[in-house]
């Protein structure tokens, strides 16, 4: 997809706007309608897309300095089209959760969730970031409760199919974990009745 470099955005949105005012008070404005027309497209264009796209594009370089710089070019969040607001909180928890601020994170992802992903394929992005976050808070039954509404999503993208096969891993071995653990503690009750036994 072709985009514009947002700082040449913002200068020829300021150039067609201040120029087409200039040529409307010297020449008229049907002169200045075409340069004015250009900056307003170009204005309403950063107003209800943002930066998302170009940021998205530094998170896949795992640059997250450059992610947050240039999110924090997008005016204001509220002002973007659903999607590419929701795809704004999405990349806002990513950042989040690789810095281990697992609160923030999940109230992004909520977010994210509630301004409204185009597909299946997002939600099931949301969902195994929020799984993969009760998972390391060891909120096993909110995780496992996570993935069956995972599983319940016709998901096409190879990405997310290979994320949702590590996060069943994971709660798998969760699983063996705690039967392992419920073994153990039996286990010791048994040997304090021998031993009570045998005094």
């Amino acid at each position: 997809m072709f985009t514009i470099n947002i700082y040449l955005r913002l200068i020829l949105t300021a150039i067609c706007l201040i120029g087409g005012t200039i040529l409307a008070f010297i020449f008229g404005f049907w002169y200045a309608f075409p340069v004015l027309l250009i900056g307003l497209i170009l204005g309403i264009g950063y107003l209800l897309f943002g930066t998302v796209q170009s940021a998205a594009e530094f998170l896949q370089k795992q640059d997250i300095a450059g992610t947050e710089k240039r999110l924090a070019l997008t005016l204001s969040p509220k002002l973007l089209l659903s999607f590419n607001r929701s795809y704004y909180y999405m990349i806002k928890g990513t950042i989040a959760a690789q810095k281990k601020d697992l609160a923030t994170a999940e109230k992004y992802f909520d977010m994210a969730q509630s301004a409204g992903l185009p597909g299946e394929n997002e939600n099931a992005m949301i969902l195994v970031q929020q799984a993969s976050i009760a998972a390391s808070k060891q909120n096993w039954k909110k995780a496992k409760t996570i993935m069956r509404q995972i599983k319940k999503m016709k998901i096409t993208e190879p990405a997310i199919k290979e994320q949702i096969k590590e996060l069943e891993r994971a709660l798998q071995q969760s699983g063996r974990v705690k039967a392992m653990q419920r073994q153990g503690a039996f286990g010791q009750h048994m040997n304090k009745k021998m031993k009570r036994r045998k005094m």
